[in-house]
């Protein structure tokens, strides 16, 4: 379904009833990455999962992007959904950049954070320079060359072994992806705010969900957040690599539901 928000587009699902929570994916991704929460979570939780702009069914917006951005775009569809009470914000690693600046620029709309696959801190410069890099061949070769690129980082080898249907789905959803989609939020991503400080004055309870095959986060950045966090609690699921929800979608909703009991609520 869509919505119009500030007049234009905005493309997300929506359901059940009961505490809010909203998903947030990631890079290059869109909203289908968590069918496996909205079915698992809705009968007990009203379950918002958006596309950000340009990827999904969302449109592209031209500019400049940061990742502000995005969590404003949030806050606008939630303003328009009639969303008025705190809202758990889960977010998967760029997904988890907007869930932290949505906490920095709305703290009075958080309940509670689930960080998933992400890291608090900003690129390092060689993170930068890959992401330049990057820029270029999505402008050169499109949205099918990053995704041939970054499918082998994105799932651990167990799911490439056991489920190679999940395998399939996952570069499909990357190759849909929008180019100019891409771009902005490679940028958005590369010029990041370091979010620690963000945490450290976090009161809210925070989820930090962890892949134990995860390439691209590593132990260290689980931890760092962690122990910036000092409402948070730490869960490493097993035979998952960097898309947790989709590789082992039953462990990482008996992660939330099981978070979200301990806090009160769902």
């Amino acid at each position: 379904m869509d919505i119009q928000v500030m007049q234009r587009k905005f493309a997300y699902d929506e359901r059940g009833q009961g505490p809010t929570f909203v998903f947030i994916h990631g890079y290059p991704l869109n909203r289908m990455i968590w069918q496996a929460q909205w079915e698992g979570l809705s009968d007990h939780a009203r379950v918002i999962v958006p596309d950000l702009r340009g990827f999904g069914e969302t449109p592209m917006i031209d500019g400049a992007y940061e990742i502000s951005n995005y969590a404003d775009d949030v806050r606008e569809l939630l303003g328009a959904l009639g969303v008025t009470e705190p809202a758990i914000i889960v977010g998967l690693s760029m997904g988890g950049y907007v869930a932290m600046s949505y906490l920095r620029r709305y703290p009075e709309h958080v309940r509670a954070l689930v960080l998933a696959n992400t890291k608090a801190t900003p690129d390092s410069p060689e993170g930068k320079m890959g992401r330049d890099k990057n820029i270029g061949i999505a402008r050169d070769k499109g949205a099918t060359a990053i995704a041939e690129g970054m499918l082998p980082k994105m799932l651990a080898s167990a799911t490439f072994a056991t489920k190679p249907e999940l395998v399939t789905r996952v570069k499909q959803i990357m190759e849909s992806a929008s180019v100019p989609g891409i771009i902005g939020a490679l940028n958005a991503m590369r010029d990041r705010p370091d979010s620690t400080s963000t945490l450290l004055e976090c009161g809210q309870p925070v989820l930090i969900i962890a892949g134990a095959d995860d390439q691209l986060m590593t132990e260290t950045d689980q931890q760092n957040m962690k122990l910036a966090a000092r409402n948070s609690t730490l869960v490493t699921i097993p035979d998952a690599g960097h898309l947790t929800p989709m590789e082992q979608p039953a462990a990482f909703n008996h992660a939330i539901t099981e978070f979200i009991r301990v806090h009160g609520g769902a």
